[in-house]
């Protein structure tokens, strides 16, 4: 018996632009990271002086500003590292056999798993462009996941929905793919789950 296989990706649309930003914001995380630790060094000899030539108010306000110094470029490294995962952010569709491997793709490379969808748990699925996918919106108190990072799918694509039903309840989620995608979902979940209108 042939496995079932397929494979899409849905990539940023201003990928280019994207990368650029990302490629930013790594930089200015880094060099805040790097000036946290100079300074984290230099308080083994400025933090002593300070100690030993001042006392009371202007001592506690010394070690506050140069260790509030030391908190502000850590907490910027860290703003910047995950502010660059907006950025370039891409999403990997895997269908084998019967379920669906949804994954984040950050910049290209790091990778993150988010989601397996067995056959068996979709409830409900169609295109984005439907008067079913509203109802089914309306129907459902929680917010859809979007699985793409862009607003309109790319020419040859279209958005789909899949409702899922696993043990936190229903869920919606959006995908940009090719209409390929959509028909190995209905092979695996029965043609009765497809809303066409």
């Amino acid at each position: 018996m042939k496995e079932a296989f397929y494979e899409e990706s849905a990539n940023a649309r201003k990928g280019a632009t994207e990368a650029k930003k990302y490629t930013v914001l790594h930089v200015i995380g880094v060099i805040c990271f790097v000036v946290a630790v100079m300074h984290g060094l230099f308080s083994f000899t400025y933090v002593p002086m300070i100690i030993n030539e001042t006392s009371g108010v202007g001592l506690a306000l010394s070690l506050v500003w140069w260790f509030g110094l030391l908190a502000m470029f850590v907490f910027l490294g860290f703003i910047m590292f995950r502010w660059k995962r907006k950025y370039n952010l891409s999403y990997d569709y895997i269908f084998v056999e019967d379920e669906l491997r949804i994954s984040k793709v950050f910049n290209g490379k790091k990778r993150k798993h988010l989601i397996t969808i067995k056959a068996d748990q979709i409830l409900r699925m169609g295109k984005c462009e439907s008067d079913a996918y509203e109802r089914t919106r309306a129907g459902i108190e929680k917010k859809p996941i979007f699985c793409t990072s862009n607003v309109e799918p790319a020419e040859d694509k279209m958005f789909i929905y899949i409702v899922v039903s696993n043990s936190v309840g229903k869920s919606i989620y959006v995908l940009e793919c090719r209409l390929t995608m959509l028909e190995f979902l209905v092979r695996a979940a029965g043609r009765n789950k497809l809303e066409l209108s």
